[in-house]
């Protein structure tokens, strides 16, 4: 595994951040590595995203980041933002997987999540540690974070697209292992 690697992996909503994410981790966990760090998953209600949870992927725990539901200062769109779920569940994911695990992953750096100066505090502790990382970027925001990230030189962006998004995961794999430069 190339032990400093940072991969970002972006495209417009829907385009398969999160699926390409996913999969990658599948791949990373058949071949026994500890993988931790936060995801988020929609909440789905009669076909309709009505929100997002925040998930620790080590322990499981989760919560509702943002829903339509929630009347909040941080509103996204349409949607409420919790920044408390946020900081309990992916700061603390985030700052177990730079201690424990062997691949940290961050889903996502988006608009609802750099609301949380905690948030921005642990991905920017995240990208100094010395292990492979792969995180999801929300692909037009020009939050001060995201534009930090998209200019570092250690980090390879990737953008996934409707197209992509089933070849995406084995590519970063092979960048993972050194395979592709």
């Amino acid at each position: 595994m190339n032990r400093g690697i940072k991969i970002g992996i972006t495209g417009l909503p829907g385009a398969g951040k999160t699926h390409a994410l996913l999969k990658v981790i599948e791949m990373l966990e058949s071949d026994d590595l500890k993988v931790g760090g936060m995801i988020t998953e929609p909440i789905i209600e009669d076909n309709k995203r009505i929100g997002f949870y925040v998930i620790d992927w080590q322990t499981k725990k989760k919560a509702v980041l943002a829903d339509v539901s929630i009347h909040s200062k941080f509103m996204v769109g349409k949607f409420g933002v919790d920044l408390n779920a946020l900081d309990d569940i992916g700061v603390a994911a985030l700052t177990r997987a730079c201690e424990q695990a062997d691949v940290v992953v961050i889903d996502e750096v988006g608009k609802m999540e750099v609301e949380s100066e905690k948030f921005v505090g642990a991905v920017k502790a995240a990208l100094d540690v010395d292990k492979p990382i792969i995180l999801t970027l929300h692909k037009k925001s020009r939050n001060p974070l995201l534009q930090d990230i998209r200019r570092r030189d250690d980090i390879r962006i990737l953008e996934v697209t409707p197209i992509n998004r089933n070849l995406l995961p084995y590519k970063i794999m092979k960048l993972m292992k050194g395979e592709l430069l």
